[in-house]
């Protein structure tokens, strides 16, 4: 079974077409402007594809794996098809499992629940606190921020040389990072865990939309990463990798859809026999709309040519990076340095300005939206800025005056859908922001920094 769509048809360009582009926002200096969406590591626009697939089929919704009427046969056959799909977008091995989970970091948390006993995980500290935290309940070994990609092999080549050699082991690493861009060495990574009996797990939530990903070639064990970064919203995500842990744990959640057979003993208790396929890890009614919609975003990607986005992309990064450059007061954040390859993320702070009142700015004054703070990176900040940081300031007044070390850091971001406008925009704001400072007054409001009335 299948449904018809019209996007299904459309011809894909190079600059993939996304929801919302056309919006426009008012400005606290009068009139309107087009929102310019420059925060795509948060949660990237949805791809106009993904947003007319899912219309299409959303009159034929019905119950998945559970009824024998047509909505939910054909609605059955649907998500089933998507996670065929995304195993053929990520490369996967014939034996591989590929769960949907809510997010990268439902995924990663899954994946943690079914480490077995006595498992030791290595993690950098570099990495989002999707793939920093879930592994409290294991022995962790937290490695310090490598400088350059090889620095980042062999830190891991120690650590699991000192490694008791008995037991499991995991080394989760991130495919690209949500505060600089700069892509890992995984493939790298991969052949140092493997060499020392241990596996490896690549949170690719920044990667995928932006690189193809092929679980065969970095020849990982598991990969992670989340609809809603991937142009596809409705809250879904995938594990993709290895059975064996995953058929070897308890269910992530237990429910039905997860148990096989449930049968009551003599003595008044409960057996229960769960599922060996992904439903073990599936339990309740999945999020068809979530999985189908990461399976269009999926396609798009894949007609359009990674290629082509990917030189598109380094297109955009260079108008930024060279525009950035122009402006002495701002500082880019790196670790691998300026030369590293890297997507279309990138940090920076501006001397003399508090993160969230320039943020701020180039949303009232501009219609400019990017992201400001720490993004769920702490350590990593601190790193790279060489401070504590802080999870507030006060957006009224310079954060940091000249010649100090500022505490939080403005994060631009884009992707497919990006015109070179949006990014010229946001490149001439920052110099007029820096130069004649902002036209309004800001203060703090629930936490935020806001316009003052």
């Amino acid at each position: 079974m299948s449904v018809s769509t019209v996007a299904a048809t459309q011809t894909i360009c190079a600059q993939l077409p996304v929801l919302g582009r056309d919006v426009t926002v008012p400005l606290v200096t009068g009139g309107e402007v087009t929102y310019a969406a420059l925060d795509y590591a948060a949660s990237a626009p949805a791809l106009q594809r993904v947003w007319d697939d899912v219309a299409a089929y959303a009159p034929y919704y019905g119950s998945v794996h559970r009824g024998a009427g047509y909505l939910s046969q054909l609605s059955t056959d649907l998500f089933e098809n998507a996670r065929r799909t995304v195993e053929e977008f990520l490369d996967c091995r014939p034996d591989d499992q590929l769960i949907f989970t809510r997010s990268t970091t439902d995924s990663l948390n899954l994946l943690a629940a079914a480490l077995p006993a006595d498992c030791q995980v290595f993690v950098f500290e570099t990495e989002h606190h999707a793939s920093l935290l879930p592994w409290q309940d294991a022995r962790v070994t937290y490695l310090n921020a490598p400088r350059t990609p090889a620095q980042a092999v062999e830190t891991l080549e120690q650590a699991l040389a000192a490694r008791d050699p008995q037991g499991p082991a995991l080394v989760c690493v991130t495919g690209a990072s949500n505060v600089t861009g700069e892509l890992w060495p995984v493939r790298e990574l991969a052949a140092a865990a493997h060499s020392h009996g241990a596996r490896i797990v690549l949170d690719a939530a920044q990667l995928a939309p932006h690189h193809p990903v092929s679980v065969q070639d970095l020849d990982v064990d598991w990969i992670a990463f989340s609809g809603h970064k991937l142009y596809a919203p409705f809250g879904s995500g995938v594990l993709a990798g290895r059975a064996d842990w995953l058929q070897a744990a308890d269910p992530y959640l237990a429910g039905g859809g997860a148990s096989r057979k449930v049968s009551r003993r003599e003595d008044g208790g409960v057996d229960v026999e769960w599922h060996d396929s992904a439903a073990r890890h599936e339990a309740g009614s999945p999020n068809v709309i979530g999985a189908y919609s990461i399976a269009s975003a999926c396609k798009a990607l894949t007609e359009a040519g990674f290629d082509t986005l990917v030189a598109r992309e380094q297109h955009l990064i260079e108008k930024v990076r060279t525009g950035l450059a122009e402006v002495p007061e701002v500082k880019v954040l790196s670790l691998f340095g300026d030369d590293a390859p890297r997507v279309g993320v990138i940090s920076f702070v501006v001397e003399g300005w508090n993160s969230s009142h320039f943020a701020a700015a180039l949303s009232a004054e501009y219609g400019i939206g990017v992201r400001d703070g720490l993004f769920c990176a702490h350590p990593l900040l601190r790193t790279l800025l060489g401070t504590d940081p802080q999870t507030q300031g006060e957006c009224g007044a310079p954060e940091a005056a000249p010649g100090e070390k500022s505490l939080n850091a403005i994060r631009v971001s884009f992707g497919a859908g990006t015109p070179d406008e949006h990014v010229e925009r946001f490149v001439g704001a920052v110099r007029e922001l820096v130069t004649n400072g902002a036209k309004w007054t800001y203060h703090t409001e629930n936490g935020r920094c806001v316009p003052a009335v």
